[in-house]
C-alpha cells in the first residue's frame, strides 16, 4: 500500500490535477497550495490544520471540502490513521455548478463538513476503490471516477454542509507551545487584514511581539517568512475576485492589498504560474451567478 508524503520544496501551485491517494497523517514542516478542490477524509482520529490562517480540527467520519489554493498545513494529529484525500481541478468543480452556499464559503478559504456521518464506511470504501483505481485506470474509468466524485460533492453539498469553525491553540509534538500561539494569532490576524496596508511593525504589534521575534517565530513555525505569507494571501483574494466577479484586474490587483500592477502581476504569475488575465479564463465560469461580498 502505498502512501504519499508531503514534500516541503514542492513549488506552490504545482498541480496535483485528479488524484486520489492516500497520505501520511502527519505534521507538515510548510504549508501546500494547488488549484484543486479538495476532498479528505479520515479512517480513525483527528487531524489539527491551518487553512487559510484558520485553525480547525478534522474529525474521523466526515467528509471535508476546501478549496486548495488556501495554504493548508497540517499542525497536529490526534491517533489519526487511512487519511484519503481527493482532487480535482476548480475549473471542473465551477463547471458542475454547485449550490452557491456551498461554493462561496468554499472561495472564501472555508473548510467544510458534512452532515452525513451514516456515509462514513461508504466513503471509505469508495475513496479506497478510487485509490486502487487510479494506478492503473484508462480514460473510461477515470470518467466514471470523476462522475462518482461530482455525484459525491452533490450529494455533500444538498446535505447543507456546515463551515468548521476555528478552535483554540494546540500545541503540537516537538514544538514550543508559546511560538505555536504566537504564529497561529500571527497567520489569522493576516488572512483577516492581508488587503490592507500591513508592515512588519503592524503584525507584530497585533500579537504583542517585537517585528523581528515575530517574523523569526513564523517562520520556525510554518517554513515560510510572514512577507511571503502575506502575499500568498492576497493572491489567493484576488484568485477569488478573478474567478467570482468582473472586477477589472487592475482594480483586483488593489483591492487585493497590492500598491502596484507591477508587483501585483510578479507576485501572480511567481505563485500561479501565469497572468491574472490567463487565470480567469481558464477558471471563470459564464453566468455562474456568485460574487462575493
Amino acid at each position: 500500500m502505498t502512501v504519499a508524503v508531503f514534500d516541503p520544496s514542492r513549488p506552490a501551485f504545482s498541480p496535483y490535477g485528479f488524484t486520489c491517494m492516500r497520505w501520511e497523517a502527519s505534521r507538515t514542516s510548510a504549508p501546500d497550495r494547488h488549484n484543486e478542490i479538495e476532498m479528505t477524509l479520515l479512517g480513525s482520529g483527528a487531524l489539527i490544520w491551518l487553512v487559510g490562517g484558520h485553525r480547525v480540527r478534522l474529525e474521523a467520519g466526515q467528509l471535508h471540502v476546501f478549496w486548495a489554493a488556501m495554504p493548508h498545513q497540517i499542525l497536529a494529529e490526534e491517533g489519526a490513521e487511512n487519511f484519503l484525500v481527493a482532487t480535482v481541478p476548480l475549473a471542473w468543480v465551477l463547471q458542475w455548478q454547485l449550490p452557491p452556499q456551498v461554493m462561496l464559503p468554499l472561495l472564501q478559504g472555508r473548510v467544510l463538513r458534512n452532515g452525513e456521518p451514516q456515509y462514513s464506511a461508504e466513503d471509505v470504501e469508495m475513496f479506497s476503490r478510487w485509490i486502487d483505481y487510479m494506478d492503473y485506470a484508462s480514460a473510461a474509468l477515470q470518467k466514471i471516477i470523476l462522475l462518482e466524485a461530482h455525484a459525491r460533492l452533490l450529494r455533500f453539498a444538498f446535505a447543507e454542509p456546515s463551515v468548521l469553525p476555528e478552535i483554540t491553540p494546540v500545541s503540537a509534538p516537538g514544538s514550543n507551545p508559546s511560538e505555536l500561539c504566537h504564529a497561529e494569532r500571527l497567520a489569522g490576524f493576516i488572512a483577516q487584514h492581508c488587503t490592507q496596508s500591513l508592515s512588519a511593525e503592524d503584525m507584530g504589534r497585533a500579537v504583542d511581539l517585537h517585528p523581528n521575534y515575530a517574523m523569526a517565530v513564523f517562520k520556525r513555525t510554518f517554513g515560510i517568512t510572514l512577507n511571503d505569507f502575506l502575499t500568498r494571501q492576497r493572491v489567493s483574494h484576488a484568485q477569488r475576485l478573478l474567478v467570482t466577479s468582473d472586477t477589472p484586474v487592475t482594480d483586483v490587483a488593489f483591492d487585493s492589498g497590492f500598491t502596484s500592477i507591477s508587483r501585483f502581476n510578479a507576485a501572480f504569475r511567481c505563485i500561479c504560474q501565469c497572468s491574472p488575465v490567463q487565470y480567469r479564463a481558464r477558471n471563470r465560469v459564464k453566468d455562474w451567478g456568485i460574487r462575493l461580498p
